[in-house]
């Protein structure tokens, strides 16, 4: 499945953002979904995911009561809700696909993924 990310930009700490990643032509039925992020010379690291089946959502320590990701009743589109965004924060953000109905923590057990979308925290 080809995913199509979208919402990154500037906002300041504290602020909110939203981030938005959907399927090209189809839905998100038999995916579990993830956001994963990149910072500059670091290693891409896992934000969060949410099961195709149960809906459960797991966030990474760092992000935990900050971030939020949901998605549509009609599995069409996923979302990164961010409040009270840091300045670590600051990322290249890619949304991310596997059939299954487990999430797993680790990029590499993602098959489709979207073309990033850089958002960027100043203090």
């Amino acid at each position: 499945v080809q995913l199509q990310a979208s919402g990154g930009g500037f906002v300041q700490a504290g602020g909110s953002l939203r981030l938005s990643c959907a399927p090209s032509g189809r839905t998100f039925h038999g995916y579990s979904l993830a956001w994963f992020r990149q910072g500059l010379g670091k290693e891409r690291e896992f934000v969060g995911g949410i099961s195709e089946s149960t809906g459960s959502t797991y966030y990474a320590d760092s992000v935990k009561g900050r971030f939020t990701i949901s998605r549509d009743d009609a599995k069409t589109t996923l979302y990164l809700q961010m409040n009270n965004p840091k300045p670590e924060d600051t990322a290249v953000y890619y949304c991310a696909a596997r059939r299954s109905i487990v999430v797993v923590a680790t990029a590499r057990g993602y098959h489709s993924w979207g073309q990033g979308t850089q958002v960027t925290v100043s203090s």
